[in-house]
């Protein structure tokens, strides 16, 4: 194998990278900003997402002064929540230990929420120059093509044993340019499905090319098939018309958003009654459900749900709920971090509320 690769990668980057934003300026706290926004996420949705945030909180010392609901407001639809809530709570980290100034050390910069093994050598190198390979899915899938490696890139020793092999590639004098080459590398050329090999700059180097194997690597083990959940939720308003939503647990999924109040439709139950049972459990109170107002499909990544949403109103019992919660109006609505799911119910939700009213 010719060790002169990463050369011939760095020289094709250098004339044909991509012109995001997080590039134009490469300081610590926008390279962190983006690489947590490209987690698991394309590289086109997360543009205007950046943009916006950027905007918003151009500091780390203004993302840790803002309130969660707006953090979360303005990562809404972006996915993965969970980054956002650690993303601002490692601002008032570095706010409330480090002075204000990010760590550009990996040891301390591992120390804030949320900062994972990918982020760290991401920023690390990117932003401060050391010399840490960065391995994500596109990195594991074209590391796998270059050397013709039959690992099952499902499994976590994969990952460990390709950063282990591109920590001896990886150059000293440019680590973070070298790791966006290989992401950019596998993101427009070394793609999963009809990567362009005829255009790749170390084509002559792939072991995979040379044996005829790109189109069988890298291996994945197969995924169990995704379950899909019958979910029900309930839109109650009071005499003004506004509307009750509660407000997630600050852990687990889509937390700190709010949504309307519901759950999962148990084996055996109605929708109907799988709301009654909801409203009882969650909020103490009976409801009778009136009109479907819209039945909606939307795709995690673990699982897919079907939702349907029902007019209701509260018969008895005195509102409780261990959640928060609060009366809204549709404009109260639109300012409020929500789910995507809930999100696709307002439309419906809006043409009902005019016959309700």
């Amino acid at each position: 194998m010719d060790d002169s690769w990463p050369g011939k990668l760095l020289k094709w980057f250098k004339g044909n990278r991509r012109d995001l934003p997080w590039r134009q300026n490469r300081s610590i706290y926008r390279v962190w900003v983006s690489e947590v926004m490209l987690q698991q996420t394309r590289v086109d949705t997360v543009i205007p997402y950046f943009h916006r945030f950027i905007e918003a909180f151009p500091t780390v010392s203004t993302l840790a002064k803002a309130d969660q609901e707006d953090v979360l407001k303005f990562w809404e639809g972006l996915g993965y929540y969970a980054r956002a809530r650690n993303l601002h709570r490692a601002a008032e980290v570095v706010m409330e230990r480090f002075n204000g100034v990010i760590p550009d050390q990996p040891e301390l910069f591992r120390q804030l929420p949320g900062v994972g093994p990918y982020i760290s050598a991401a920023v690390m190198s990117i932003a401060c120059g050391h010399a840490i390979p960065v391995v994500d899915g596109n990195v594991l899938r074209t590391v796998c093509r270059i050397f013709a490696l039959e690992y099952d890139i499902a499994q976590p020793a994969t990952r460990k044993n390709i950063a282990a092999l591109l920590a001896e590639k990886i150059p000293e004098n440019k680590p973070g340019e070298f790791n966006e080459a290989m992401m950019e590398l596998g993101a427009t050329i070394c793609t999963p499905a009809s990567p362009g090999c005829d255009g790749c700059p170390i084509r002559h180097n792939c072991l995979a090319k040379q044996k005829n194997l790109v189109s069988e690597l890298p291996i994945k083990s197969r995924k169990r098939p995704v379950p899909q959940y019958r979910i029900v939720v309930a839109v109650i308003t009071d005499s003004s018309g506004r509307m009750l939503i509660q407000k997630r647990p600050e852990n687990g999924l889509l937390g700190g958003l709010w949504e309307f109040p519901g759950g999962k439709v148990e084996k055996g139950e109605t929708l109907p009654d799988a709301l009654k049972r909801e409203c009882m459990e969650e909020l103490a109170v009976k409801v009778k459900v009136g009109k479907e107002i819209t039945t909606i499909r939307h795709a995690y990544t673990h699982f897919k749900i079907l939702l349907t949403a029902f007019y209701c109103t509260i018969t008895s019992g005195t509102l409780t709920s261990y959640l928060p919660f609060r009366w809204a109006k549709m404009e109260d609505i639109a300012s409020l971090p929500f789910p995507k799911a809930n999100h696709k119910i307002l439309p419906a939700l809006r043409e009902i509320k005019i016959e309700v009213e």
